[in-house]
């Protein structure tokens, strides 16, 4: 069984920032864009950011400009930059690799989760 271990989450207040990282076995992490699902309750299910082997972006439009998604390939890490965090951002963020996640596929692989409250 594939595991994608998250860590990083927890309490911060409005307008804090957090760093969520994600380490993955190195035979998936090299063939795979790598990113980061969350889902509020009564939302649908959102891909926060993702980033491809060779270093592309994309943003869901809540995280542009607030979130920077980053990959260390030495270390087979993702990370996830979260800054100017709202309380509408508290949710469990999930680390997510796969082969066509940037082109809106279905994750082939899911992290446990980790959840982020922001709050007072």
């Amino acid at each position: 069984q594939v595991q994608l271990v998250e860590s990083g989450g927890g309490l911060v207040q409005p307008g804090g920032s957090l760093r969520l990282s994600c380490a993955a076995p190195g035979s998936i992490f090299s063939i795979s864009t790598m990113g980061w699902y969350r889902q509020t309750p009564g939302k649908q299910r959102e891909l926060v950011a993702a980033i491809t082997r060779a270093g592309s972006t994309k943003y869901a439009n809540s995280a542009k400009g607030r979130c920077t998604v980053s990959r260390d390939n030495a270390k087979n890490t993702v990370y996830l930059q979260m800054n100017s965090l709202k309380p509408e951002d508290t949710t469990v963020y999930y680390c997510v690799a796969g082969t066509s996640i940037f082109h809106s596929g279905n994750p082939d692989y899911w992290g446990q989760g980790t959840q982020v409250t922001v709050s007072l």
